[in-house]
């Protein structure tokens, strides 16, 4: 007589890892709350028993969730506010409820990745703008949890990107067209450390061209500073009363172009007779100042990466996609 082999318990999780049920229950439930040590082992035990937790089991049983999670970073810069509004326009003419996860730290970060695929109850994650690791990739994969990555992009997940050292170069090369040669950078600091960081990429793009073109920017013309207004407010006015001030500024953001928009207004620096300005993303605040810019389409970034995802939840046969979103050059009064 055959014997039906029976499912794995809390029970075996708790005797293979070596910790008590309570802790295996705080792992699935706010993992960021056990320790990393702990949290890894007992992640080990599941992934090696095949452990489901009941209540996922139980939303397996259903024919749909119909709910979409988004892991964001807990930051309110204007450009991760674009692309919800982007996702969140989608799934309002869907039967789909939107489930925000904020990260604020990298151990968050973490245990989310380890844990909704497991008792999220959901039907599909967008993960946006934040690094994931091969063993987060897996257990996304094994636990058939369709995912869109935004911005950092996994050969075997779903992803939607941008190409930000292009970007710089196309500021540069628009900057070099009208003329100028004094050329200063200015971008943030103080992304945090568990989210990606494109403005190292926008720079490497930017000093590319100008390199081509036989141009050196002078370190006291490379600047960064925390991403509020007042504090590029001050950087930027500490460039422009440089005895060389530089004749333009690409800020690698639209929201610290504005800070030295701000700057320049207040020395009483013309903009464009005297600075020119570009920015990066084409936020709604850019066309109110008429801010020349590099536009990234983050409200068309969400929405692709909500119907790429949707897509893949109706046919979980189709082959992951990678796209590429070009950017494009958007001239207005700064220059």
């Amino acid at each position: 007589m055959s014997s039906v082999k029976k499912s794995p318990t809390i029970y075996d999780v708790a005797e293979l890892s070596g910790v008590s049920i309570s802790t295996i229950s705080r792992v699935l439930n706010a993992s960021d709350k056990v320790n990393p040590e702990t949290r890894v082992r007992v992640f080990q035990a599941i992934d090696k028993l095949g452990f489901v937790p009941k209540a996922e089991a139980r939303a397996r049983a259903l024919s749909k969730t119909s709910r979409i999670g988004v892991v964001t970073p807990f930051f309110t810069a204007p450009s991760f506010v674009q692309r919800l509004r982007g996702v969140a326009g989608v799934l309002s003419k869907v039967n789909y409820d939107l489930v925000i996860y904020t990260v604020d730290s990298a151990d968050r970060l973490r245990g989310y990745l380890a844990s909704l695929p497991l008792t999220g109850n959901i039907d599909g994650l967008v993960i946006m703008s934040l690094p994931i690791g091969e063993a987060e990739a897996q257990r996304l994969l094994e636990h058939n949890i369709p995912t869109v990555l935004i911005e950092y992009p996994h050969p075997d997940l779903n992803s939607v990107e941008i190409d930000d050292a292009e970007g710089g170069r196309m500021a540069a090369q628009y900057l070099l067209k009208k003329g100028h040669r004094r050329i200063a950078f200015l971008g943030d600091t103080d992304l945090p450390e568990y989210a990606i960081h494109p403005v190292s990429l926008r720079l490497m793009g930017f000093r590319q061209v100008l390199s081509e073109a036989g141009i050196t920017i002078p370190e006291a013309l490379v600047r960064l500073a925390p991403y509020t207004q007042e504090q590029t407010r001050q950087v930027a006015s500490e460039l422009l009363n440089l005895d060389e001030p530089p004749t333009a500024i690409f800020a690698a953001t639209d929201f610290q172009a504005l800070g030295v928009l701000k700057a320049a207004r207040q020395l009483q620096v013309r903009v464009p007779g005297e600075l020119a300005v570009i920015g990066f993303d084409d936020l709604d605040m850019a066309e109110y100042a008429d801010l020349t810019t590099i536009r990234q389409h983050l409200d068309e970034s969400g929405r692709l990466a909500v119907e790429i995802l949707l897509a893949h939840i109706a046919d979980s046969s189709r082959p992951s996609q990678h796209v590429h979103i070009p950017l494009s050059l958007i001239e207005r009064a700064t220059v």
